[in-house]
């Protein structure tokens, strides 16, 4: 990996992870395996990927048993409804990061592949709201920005100073 932005972005959460629930310990992480699974797998966790299903219609994937946490990086802004997932997940914690919506961006939107689109982005208040809601109580936030290598225009220096990211930690 050398997208240096991708590498912040990874070491920001696996900081926010390793203080919210230190290692080991056995997560059952949303989506397919990737290369942030191997830095949990590189820092001591013992990481289960779901398999790439459609958690808006199957959520069946959640409902194991024997896992400490369930992790949710930059997921749930993907589904149409997150309600029915965050409900029925079985582990006592969820860790889970989101990009936020940004006044000075719209939502991200991929035309060549309708699974990589955002269907919600969240304000920090609205994301709190849902994770309440689907009956969780939130111990532990963060948020961080997304600064470009290399700012041109206003919209990249504006990223120095607004918060893209923002992660919360819960437990049942």
């Amino acid at each position: 990996m050398n997208n240096n932005h991708q590498i912040r972005r990874f070491e920001i959460t696996l900081e926010f992870l390793k203080q919210e629930l230190p290692p080991p310990a056995r997560i059952l992480d949303l989506g397919v395996r990737n290369s942030f699974s191997e830095w949990m797998e590189k820092a001591g966790y013992e990481v289960v990927n779901t398999n790439g299903e459609d958690v808006d219609f199957d959520v069946t994937g959640v409902v194991k048993d024997g896992f400490d946490a369930v992790t949710a990086f930059e997921i749930i802004e993907h589904l149409v409804n997150p309600m029915p997932l965050l409900a029925a997940i079985k582990a006592p914690r969820l860790i889970a990061t989101i990009p936020m919506r940004l006044w000075f961006a719209s939502a991200y939107r991929n035309k060549n592949d309708i699974r990589d689109q955002h269907y919600h982005e969240f304000e920090d208040w609205q994301f709190d709201w849902l994770v309440e809601k689907a009956g969780w109580k939130i111990e532990g936030r963060t948020k961080w920005t997304s600064p470009p290598a290399f700012p041109n225009g206003i919209r990249p220096i504006l990223r120095y100073f607004t918060p893209r990211y923002y992660g919360i930690s819960a437990r049942r």
